[in-house]
């Protein structure tokens, strides 16, 4: 069994504590994480290296964004996307293998997109609508003989029920239609199937993100599936679990992101 999870973890030094409380529960063969926060350099390479996670390619950036993916297996062929010719590390693609099986595993940060959804008087919307058109052109099918896995904070709840109201959120940026299209347009010319909604039903409700604001984020439980993990079509038939840890929102000091994990039988 291969299990591969995703998480934003909204500064990883900050958080380290979470992140090996995570390994060290669940050991997921892979861990993509979103929104390190920190240099490469800064990186706490040592410490995850000490659970076993030997294996790490980052693409760091100072104070902001950043994408790092953690390995029991070796990795190679690391490559770091500039979506939008912006300079931001948002993107880390790495190659592994396991048993027999070539995994090419695309780790995504897209923009949240600031909060007013109008490209013309706001430049950070108009960045995120331009990151997932570029998007469109991440094939899953790109190598032959190797399968692929997109995973990421893609700040896009596609679906009705990905978020705690759909009539509520239409003009919120996160939920709005050109948002929501533009990503579905994204898996469908990539070739890549959801694997999450693959194994939970689309008439479920289902987050992954609960804001910080709310004063009590389980009781109102307003939440947007803002996680996601999408394979190429062969390991759909693969899929054998899936895990969204809506605990480690209660956690000491937790991120507003909680890690999503499948496993598939490979």
């Amino acid at each position: 069994m291969f299990s591969i999870a995703t998480w934003n973890i909204n500064s990883v030094r900050l958080r380290l504590p979470l992140v090996e409380h995570f390994l060290r529960e669940h050991r997921p063969d892979v861990l993509c994480l979103q929104e390190i926060k920190c240099q490469e350099e800064q990186f706490p390479l040592t410490a995850l290296q000490a659970l076993g996670y030997e294996h790490i390619a980052m693409h760091g950036q100072k104070g902001y964004h950043g994408v790092a993916t953690v390995s029991l297996h070796p990795l190679e062929d690391v490559m770091r996307q500039d979506f939008c010719a912006v300079g931001d590390a948002r993107h880390l693609s790495v190659r592994l293998r396991f048993g027999e099986r070539h995994l090419r595993i695309h780790n995504f940060y897209v923009p949240a997109g600031g909060d007013e959804p109008d490209r013309t008087v706001n430049p950070k919307f108009g960045h995120k609508l331009d990151f997932i058109e570029e998007m469109r052109r991440t094939s899953a099918s790109a190598e032959p003989g190797v399968s692929s896995l997109l995973l990421g904070d893609l700040n896009i709840a596609p679906f009705e029920t990905d978020v705690w109201s759909h009539k509520q959120l239409l003009k919120i940026v996160s939920h709005t239609p050109v948002e929501t299209d533009g990503l579905l347009r994204a898996m469908v010319d990539g070739g890549w199937a959801d694997l999450v909604r693959a194994q939970i039903p689309i008439e479920e409700k289902l987050f992954t993100w609960w804001s910080y604001r709310a004063k009590d984020w389980t009781l109102a439980d307003r939440g947007r599936r803002l996680d996601h993990i999408w394979g190429s079509t062969d390991l759909v038939s693969a899929l054998r679990g899936l895990t969204v840890l809506k605990e480690a929102r209660g956690w000491e000091r937790p991120s507003d992101h909680v890690p999503v994990m499948v496993t598939l039988d490979l």
